[in-house]
């Protein structure tokens, strides 16, 4: 079987590329294994001083986790194999958080889901213009995980939360208005910032950088509206403030909460606040765990997934259908409950 992940050491930088072109670079399990068994090779390899990620794409840096497969495992009633997934992801998220060396991303394309997992926790991200940001789980009857219980609330305001319950997508001058990313280049100019970090070095490579070429962030001017209507972590409230007004960021984000399940943005809101309070990422990823087994057990994720990545029909029924019905107690027992 080829491999999706390929790894070289050039000078005394560990470079890995994701080249899983067909399906964006989605990580399935194979891959997260691979990622995961070369980093632990070079935490302690002196050879190694930087390791620098990026994709054969110029579509996608990653698309997030193999979600559909996640899904057939699901209606196999495989639980073991989803726990599995799961794990093994949050695990190699904690490994890149932790990871004693420099570890860089370069985001050139779409960046969703698990692609954040594989990047923001990393030292340094590096995005071009064609970077596009999101977590888009809640439209797919799911949660915010491989860590944005950590990150999302520690973006000063409520953009986090925002960002969590619409799945709005970030251009890469919002990716780095809100920390997601570090660093600008221009799409032209990410082979030869490549080949400066093992020339040069990753330090006087970042030196030769802009920030100012970004693209404009499209968030930054209404951050003060999006810091007000998702304020606090009552989505009842939160969904009555959006309905007010009609700026454009506003009516996209109705649209969004409209659309996505009921249940999953009530039990996101539940887990970025607890997120926000929690002491490390250790933590969020261990209640990520326990939630995510929960969530692809219950009916929206099934649908979700259905109407947006299997059919693509864009019309998911879910259960409960709106926010007023989603129970208190039943958000609670996701988190307070063992699996």
């Amino acid at each position: 079987m080829s491999s999706y992940v390929e790894s070289t050491i050039d000078g005394t930088v560990g470079q890995i590329v994701l080249n899983r072109p067909s399906a964006l670079n989605a990580l399935d399990t194979p891959m997260i294994r691979e990622l995961y068994a070369v980093l632990v090779g070079w935490k302690d390899d002196d050879a190694v001083q930087t390791v620098l990620v990026r994709s054969a794409s110029d579509k996608a840096f990653c698309a997030g986790g193999d979600i559909r497969s996640v899904r057939e495992s699901v209606l196999a009633d495989k639980n073991g194999e989803v726990y599995g997934f799961f794990s093994e992801e949050y695990r190699l998220n904690q490994l890149i958080a932790d990871y004693p060396k420099p570890y860089v991303s370069l985001i050139d394309g779409v960046n969703m889901g698990g692609g954040l997992g594989i990047s923001v926790h990393g030292a340094v991200r590096v995005v071009t213009e064609r970077a596009m940001f999101a977590m888009p789980e809640t439209a797919i009857g799911f949660i915010p995980d491989v860590g944005a219980s950590w990150f999302l609330p520690r973006i000063p305001g409520a953009a986090g939360l925002y960002a969590g319950l619409t799945g709005a997508r970030l251009n890469a001058g919002d990716a780095l208005e809100l920390g997601l990313a570090t660093h600008f280049v221009p799409s032209a100019g990410l082979d030869a910032f490549a080949k400066s970090v093992v020339a040069d070095g990753l330090e006087a490579a970042l030196g030769t950088l802009d920030a100012a070429q970004a693209p404009e962030s499209a968030i930054a001017a209404v951050r003060p509206a999006i810091d007000e209507a998702f304020a606090g972590y009552d989505l009842a409230v939160i969904s009555q403030r959006v309905a007010q007004g009609d700026e454009p960021w506003r009516v996209a984000a109705r649209k969004a909460l409209a659309s996505a399940s009921p249940w999953s943005m009530s039990v996101s809101t539940e887990l970025l606040r607890r997120g926000g309070k929690s002491a490390t990422l250790e933590e969020c990823l261990g209640r990520e765990l326990r939630a995510a087994v929960k969530m692809t057990a219950c009916p929206d994720f099934a649908e979700g997934v259905r109407a947006v990545l299997v059919d693509k029909d864009r019309n998911p029924a879910w259960t409960p259908a709106a926010i007023a019905e989603v129970s208190v107690d039943a958000v609670n027992e996701v988190f307070d409950s063992p699996i």
